[in-house]
């Protein structure tokens, strides 16, 4: 079983943390840099973005997301 990985961010000027595997923090790292962004500015995008769903889910379908469009036909 993995472990989770707790991270302390600043989103929007507040500290808060979030604990997810490592394998989805490799991937949200990867889409940060791809974007040319801080990790702590993608979890503020998909924080503003993620409606009614908790933060740490909303980063792992970020990241799943991110991981299904590398795929050539989109992953489907």
């Amino acid at each position: 079983m993995t472990r989770l990985k707790k991270r302390s961010l600043q989103l929007a000027g507040h500290a808060t943390s979030l604990a997810l595997e490592p394998e989805f923090w490799a991937v949200l790292e990867d889409l940060a840099a791809a974007r040319r962004l801080s990790l702590a500015a993608l979890v503020t995008e998909i924080d503003l973005a993620r409606g009614e769903r908790n933060l740490a889910s909303a980063c792992r379908l970020a990241a799943l997301a991110h991981l299904q469009a590398q795929i050539p036909d989109g992953g489907a």
